[in-house]
């Protein structure tokens, strides 16, 4: 996959290879080790550069994030560790514009919709929709800021797998092209996602109107060969761990959350209670949750940038983080699909 320079980020690339410059000298890591570890990251993830010039600058951005997980991990006092993936070589304002999407409207209003799980009083002690077969593979967003249609295909996916015992794979490109009120990617909102599929009567299959990470022209046609519907959508009451539980045991549940911090595009593994704020950038589908073997509680995330990311394309996040809106904010902004 060929990386380019380009836009608004190369600006923040300068900036920060300058600053990079100034303690390069005092990385631990051998500078043998770390081209040895980035000609072998490049050939595992297909990376291919326009120049020289750009591949050594590639190689410093790669040196301080690989510097950054060995400090991380050495310090060993943390639930979870991180790992080199297909994000390594970019800053974190990079990730930010490249690997996110979600836009809230600028006028959030309270929706009077009931809140069909109030009631609901048992709630198993774990649950994980991907063990129970409602969940498809990992997918990846690529380039293309659409996070928002890969969460809120996921949950429609998973809630009609619930109610029919069918599978489907249905198509996010869809929602790019044709989700006029959303920017394609350039970001969008889970919520009205949802309105265009209730709107449109339905969504069509993957294979019908394929991914493509780019934006382009409604193929109405495509669109109207619908093979799964929904009827609406609620909202999880805001800042509510303990309603979005109930949700959660009930179906997969699309989130927002602040995903554009270094410890999140680095992670790997365990679970995360690492820092972020409540800038929310990214949305994402929990997918279960459960309690490590340290009695940490989580919420198991099923994100979209591949299976390198995270524990194969997921991640388990602390749960009942002590704070009304969630760790990174996951609690602020939930809602699920009804069939």
């Amino acid at each position: 996959m060929a990386l380019s320079l380009v836009g608004k980020s190369s600006l923040c690339l300068v900036l920060m290879l300058a600053s990079w410059a100034l303690h390069a000298a005092s990385r631990t890591l051998p500078e043998a080790s770390i081209q040895q570890k980035y000609e072998q990251w490049m050939a595992e993830h297909g990376r291919v550069y326009a120049d020289g010039e750009e591949k050594q600058q590639r190689l410093e951005i790669f040196a301080d994030n690989l510097q950054f997980i060995e400090d991380f991990n050495r310090a060993g006092n943390r639930t979870f560790k991180l790992g080199l993936n297909a994000f390594s070589d970019q800053t974190v304002e990079e990730f930010l514009e490249l690997s996110t999407g979600l836009v809230l409207p600028s006028t959030l209003h309270p929706r009077t919709t009931p809140f069909m799980y109030a009631n609901i009083t048992h709630i198993p002690d774990s649950m994980d929709w991907v063990a129970k077969g409602a969940v498809n593979a990992i997918k990846d967003q690529g380039g293309c800021g659409s996070c928002w249609a890969f969460s809120s295909v996921a949950a429609i996916e998973s809630i009609t797998q619930i109610k029919t015992g069918k599978l489907l794979e249905l198509s996010e490109q869809q929602l790019v092209d044709c989700t006029v009120e959303n920017s394609g990617c350039d970001g969008g909102w889970m919520n009205t996602a949802f309105n265009y599929v209730i709107k449109n009567g339905g969504i069509t299959s993957e294979a019908n109107y394929p991914y493509n990470a780019s934006d382009g022209t409604c193929h109405a046609h495509a669109a109207s060969m619908t093979v799964a519907k929904i009827v609406g959508y609620e909202d999880v009451p805001a800042n509510n761990e303990g309603e979005l539980l109930k949700a959660v045991a009930m179906q997969p549940v699309s989130v927002a959350l602040d995903g554009g911090e270094r410890e999140f595009q680095l992670y790997s593994s365990g679970v995360f209670n690492g820092n972020c704020g409540k800038a929310m950038s990214h949305a994402v589908v929990i997918v279960g949750y459960g309690t490590a073997e340290d009695g940490t509680k989580y919420w198991k995330i099923r994100n979209s940038w591949g299976h390198t990311w995270g524990e194969a394309g997921y991640m388990k996040i602390q749960r009942d983080y002590g704070q009304p809106e969630g760790l990174c904010g996951l609690a602020m902004h939930a809602s699920y699909p009804v069939v």
